[in-house]
């Protein structure tokens, strides 16, 4: 099993060095980038911006009346010594192959350097805005496992009943409403709106957080995030509840478990002595991605929503700069982190089922 590990530890360098190596190529075609994001700034075009660029009075004061031509677009009217400033800023005065090899060389050590526009360390950055992220993604993650596993089983027990017909269909109209809808509507039901002021609108914590006893900064913490992460979980657990009643439904009908029967096992000790550890193995194997989708994907409507500065909207706003340092910083850490999640899922198996051996398995 060691042996395992080790080789899927390693083939973790040449997964991360495709993803960069991808992503940065595509960078590098993309239109756009951060110089000509500051000379929209000048020319004042920049509508598509949601961050400030720190220094626009020296920006200012060194733009100079030359007219050339120049790779960037709006350029035009600009000192060509303040276009290579701007490149030697941005770090674009290096062939891109030796900013390729610096980047790596970096994050090896998790240096990320520094946001291009808001002057601050990117991994400060990051840290800030993790709390929300993972109170997110962690909570739904939980929460929607908790109600889809315990539901599944008892809809594959009861296949076809009246309990089955009705949980199916209250279960595919959660996953059917999208979740930032639903969490307009628990604003306008709990929030002050129309009926009751029973949850705070935004943050993550109250302002006289940290003059909170323990017990008031856990109750704090939950009375914040309770609708946010109502409003993640209500379409998340539609496909893993479906997916544990089918892949029960499945065991159930095979042959061992009739043999279990006729030696006059109880009904429960068949489930969850026979049947749970097997068909557990398919809804385990789906928990990573549903992990990385809860900890980053479909959290930015929410995030704004209800005002949690989180990685969703991190990302966002990066991309939308073009700040590319915090952009590849927060894919490295997501590709890393979704490497790692995955190997976990493994050991969970080898924890449901000791049969797998994974000393003889390939990679």
């Amino acid at each position: 099993m060691f042996a395992y590990i080790a080789r899927r530890v390693l083939l973790m360098i040449p997964t991360i060095f495709g993803i960069l190596l991808i992503s940065f190529m595509i960078v590098q075609f993309a239109p756009g980038g951060p110089v000509e994001r500051v000379l929209a700034q000048l020319q004042g075009v920049d509508s598509g911006a949601t961050a400030h660029f720190g220094g626009g009075g020296e920006i200012g004061a060194a733009a100079g009346g030359a007219d050339f031509s120049s790779k960037y677009r709006g350029a035009q009217g600009l000192d060509p010594k303040f276009i290579a400033e701007l490149e030697k800023q941005f770090g674009f005065d290096k062939p891109a192959y030796e900013r390729f090899l610096l980047m790596l060389e970096n994050y090896a050590t998790f240096q990320f350097g520094r946001s291009y526009f808001r002057d601050v360390p990117v991994l400060q950055l990051i840290k800030e805005k993790l709390p929300v992220s993972i109170s997110l993604g962690l909570w739904m993650t939980l929460l929607s496992y908790a109600i889809s596993i315990p539901l599944g089983i008892k809809k594959a027990v009861t296949d076809g009943s009246r309990f089955d017909i009705w949980t199916s269909a209250v279960v595919i109209t959660g996953y059917a409403i999208p979740g930032f809808l639903f969490a307009i509507l628990l604003i306008v039901l709990f929030c002050g709106g129309s009926f009751w002021q029973i949850f705070p609108l935004r943050g993550l914590t109250s302002e006289n957080w940290p003059q909170l006893s323990l017990f008031g900064k856990v109750t704090d913490y939950f009375w914040h995030i309770t609708l946010p992460v109502a409003s993640l979980t209500l379409g998340a657990f539609a496909t893993s509840t479906f997916l544990t009643k089918n892949s029960f439904l499945d065991e159930i009908r095979k042959q061992y478990v009739q043999t279990a029967r006729m030696k006059g096992l109880s009904e429960r000790r068949v489930l969850y002595g026979h049947v749970f550890r097997n068909a557990m193995m398919i809804v385990v194997a789906g928990f990573p991605g549903a992990f990385i989708a809860a900890f980053l994907g479909g959290s930015l409507l929410i995030e704004t929503i209800f005002s949690l500065d989180g990685l969703g909207l991190l990302s966002f706003e990066s991309i939308v700069n073009r700040d590319y340092p915090v952009v590849f910083a927060n894919l490295y850490i997501l590709s890393l982190l979704g490497l790692v999640v995955n190997l976990l899922s493994d050991l969970i198996y080898m924890w449901i089922d000791p049969r797998i051996d994974f000393s003889t398995r390939e990679v």
